[in-house]
């Protein structure tokens, strides 16, 4: 008798935990798509020259610059996040949530290369600072920066476009 007893409130017991599990809930993350905004040109401080146009996705509202590159799969080797910002200050970015490889390269606002962060981990949530004050950071595929050559001193200059009326037009 003492058996059956036993046996009656260990079943109960399982049968009352089992149904209060809650269902596994699984959450799908929404694909984030490269959506081109503009175009970026980078020049040779010294010649001018062209060196690289790069397709740019532009993050100026808060929630842009929080979010940034954050859960993209990847980029092409011509697409870029540029980050403008109203003022010029020093400025530093992590890695969050992000799962590519990036070069992080600081402008100031006469749009010539300060610095450099190069080859930042994915995930990786320490500080990457400019360390000089910039208004613009452009986010590239990690190696990017170096394969072209690029040198604190080297301009650029973008264009962003904007939908007016049913057409395109470009904002300098």
């Amino acid at each position: 008798m003492k058996l059956l007893r036993v046996l009656l409130i260990v079943t109960v017991f399982v049968i009352s935990l089992s149904s209060c599990k809650e269902e596994k809930k699984t959450i799908e993350q929404v694909k984030v798509e490269f959506k081109k905004e503009g175009e970026l040109t980078f020049f040779k401080g010294t010649t001018d020259t062209i060196v690289k146009i790069f397709d740019i996705e532009i993050a100026k509202t808060p929630y842009e610059i929080q979010t940034g590159l954050m859960y993209r799969d990847g980029m092409k080797e011509n697409q870029g996040m540029l980050f403008v910002f109203p003022d010029v200050r020093e400025r530093s970015f992590y890695m969050k949530n992000t799962r590519i490889p990036l070069d992080l390269i600081f402008i100031d606002n006469n749009k010539q290369i300060v610095s450099f962060q190069e080859n930042a981990k994915p995930f990786d949530e320490s500080s990457l600072p400019s360390q000089t004050k910039a208004q613009f950071v452009l986010e590239v595929n990690a190696g990017v920066a170096k394969k072209l050559s690029l040198e604190t001193g080297d301009k650029m200059d973008y264009y962003e476009y904007r939908i007016v009326k049913d057409t395109i037009s470009v904002k300098k």
